[in-house]
């Protein structure tokens, strides 16, 4: 026997609240990320990472098919055993994103460059090439 509350199983409704308003807070916490803007003209498609804290040679871009991908990892800091700390914010540990750009990026010409913690990337655009496709025969 299950037990209803006006029609609504209780535990379904403390399930909804859950996975609509913590799931995506601890998420935020557990999985470490950074925000991207995304832009683009005739020319190219532009992505601007702000990655605070995190040094070049932690920081990897890959392009794979249509899917850019750009990775890094954030070291964690020793604790000063000394200190007595109220509140510890800042993340660490390996992140990734990826974004489907499309198959109309030149991905031998592919631009990127870290300064100041902001990771900017340029990705120059090229004539699609045709699809090619065939008339299938209805029998």
């Amino acid at each position: 026997m299950s037990l209803k509350l006006y029609g609504r199983d209780p535990l379904k409704i403390l399930e909804d609240v859950f996975n609509d308003k913590v799931s995506p807070f601890f998420s935020s916490m557990i999985t470490p990320s950074f925000k991207v803007d995304i832009s683009e003209d005739d020319k190219a498609i532009y992505v601007s990472a702000d990655m605070p804290g995190i040094v070049k040679e932690d920081v990897k871009v890959s392009m794979e098919d249509d899917v850019l991908c750009i990775s890094a990892e954030r070291k964690q800091e020793e604790e000063e055993k000394k200190k007595g700390y109220h509140r510890i914010e800042r993340t660490w540990g390996s992140m990734s994103r990826s974004f489907t750009v499309g198959d109309n990026v030149d991905s031998e010409n592919i631009d990127a460059a870290y300064d100041n913690g902001v990771l900017k990337i340029t990705l120059p655009k090229k004539e699609p090439e045709p699809k090619k496709g065939k008339e299938i025969e209805v029998k």
